[in-house]
């Protein structure tokens, strides 16, 4: 029997499990889709998710896919540099989400279940039985990373609050039959608020698409070449054709939130614990940095030797991320939608994060490293994390009785890092309180 359930083979619960397999436990992924999918949701790595994926050695497998390294973000197509930002990785990665998801998926111990939606979940004081693809599956805890339509979220009634969609738009895989000369066919950051076009692998492009037209028609009406060619008409002038439609789709600015991320045995983390406008990658590296969050206190949780509310503290850090997100988000909407009001208010924002402090603080927040928690005194980075899932002490001598959690390395700076990358001790006293905070009492050994 595993000691842990994920359910969502997507890049989050993928994530979550290889943290709770490095960390020494038996893990299976559920996921309902008979193959790893071809369709890629997002399109970028920020700063932050880079560095985690970099310490992990997981980057290396994503690097040979990256179509661009994208020297900012942006705020609903507002340009936000991120040259000037405390990082190795000072820019966004554009790669195509299916690579991330299948460099992680490689490096599991035990391969993804697949057919195997969940249908039914039981808890009890023991333990969380997981009805998927016909039959019974039976762990300690479940992961629940199934997505924005969560059917764990549904099947066990958790709340999930917010506001459903007031805008729409499409996004469209499709090819070109036709391109204007000198037309630039690279990655490059989007500079309007009513759409963009990006090339990916295999002569497909990307169009996203926010119109007058997009918010007349329904959300179940299909969308049509007509459509398309319209849309990147308007969007970037004659000169185009649209050939093939791939894929396409209609989605919106719903913005909602658990107001719980555990409910018993059951942890929920991405998009199954909050929804947003998809804007800037946010939905994938937040979901990202949920999983690396959940695995490491996940798993000394089951080991036996979490101190009391390290469990809860996922939530606790997590949920104020996400909340605050979910505002960026929002915000970002009502700057992009058609109307000329709005259009008064973004030439307003442009403005305002023209001025230095401003656009550094919307870079930190955008990218993921200025994100932080109480107790924590930084992160650090180009540090690889151990691979036993331990945290990792640097430049100070260990108490024995901590070896089974805590690595050490040499150093000339003294730190204490969490599993997650996040600093919580830096020197002088305290070490040993820092120790039984995050880690929990130490071992007693018998003589």
């Amino acid at each position: 029997m595993p000691d842990v359930l994920v359910a969502g083979a997507g890049p989050t619960g993928l994530l979550a499990a290889f943290e709770l397999e490095r960390a020494g436990l038996d893990v299976l992924v559920l996921d309902r889709d008979t193959r790893p999918t071809t369709q890629s949701k997002a399109l970028g790595l920020q700063p932050r998710s880079v560095e985690v994926l970099a310490d992990r050695g997981l980057l290396a497998a994503i690097e040979p896919y990256t179509e661009a390294r994208l020297p900012g973000g942006h705020f609903s197509g507002i340009h936000i540099d991120y040259t000037d930002l405390p990082t190795p990785f000072p820019y966004q990665l554009g790669v195509e989400q299916v690579h991330v998801a299948a460099a992680i998926e490689a490096r599991l111990r035990t391969p993804v279940l697949r057919d195997a939606a969940v249908t039914a979940v039981a808890q009890d004081d023991d333990g969380v039985t997981v009805t998927a693809g016909g039959r019974e599956h039976r762990a300690g805890w479940l992961v629940a990373a199934d997505g924005g339509h969560s059917t764990v979220r549904t099947l066990l009634g958790a709340a999930f609050p917010g506001r459903s969609a007031r805008i729409s738009l499409v996004v469209a895989d499709l090819t070109l039959t036709r391109k204007p000369a000198g037309f630039a066919d690279e990655w490059r950051l989007p500079t309007k608020s009513a759409g963009f076009l990006l090339p990916l692998s295999g002569g497909r492009h990307r169009l996203v698409v926010v119109g007058e037209e997009q918010q007349r028609l329904g959300r179940d009406e299909p969308v049509t070449a007509g459509e398309l060619q319209r849309a990147l008409t308007a969007l970037h002038g004659p000169g185009f054709e649209v050939g093939e439609v791939l894929w396409a789709s209609r989605f919106g600015d719903a913005s909602r939130q658990l107001e719980r991320y555990r409910h018993g045995r059951v942890l929920f983390a991405g998009d199954a614990a909050h929804i947003h406008l998809p804007v800037g990658g946010q939905g994938l590296n937040l979901g990202l940095q949920d999983a690396v969050n959940l695995g490491w206190k996940l798993a000394a949780h089951v080991r036996g030797h979490a101190p009391a509310g390290l469990l809860d503290s996922y939530h606790d850090e997590r949920h104020p991320v996400a909340a605050r997100v979910l505002v960026s988000t929002r915000a970002q909407a009502v700057l992009g939608v058609p109307d000329p009001d709005a259009v008064a208010v973004r030439e307003i924002v442009t403005g305002l994060i023209a001025v230095p402090e401003a656009r550094r603080a919307v870079a930190a927040e955008i990218s993921g490293i200025g994100v932080t928690y109480p107790g924590i005194s930084g992160r650090t980075t180009g540090i690889p994390v151990a691979e036993d899932g331990r945290a990792v002490l640097i430049g100070a001598e260990l108490p024995p009785e901590w070896a089974d959690r805590v690595e050490t390395r040499p150093g000339a700076e003294p730190r204490l890092v969490r599993p997650d990358g996040y600093v919580v001790w830096d020197g002088g006293p305290g070490l040993e309180d820092a120790l039984s905070t995050w880690f929990g009492e130490p071992a007693i050994t018998l003589v």
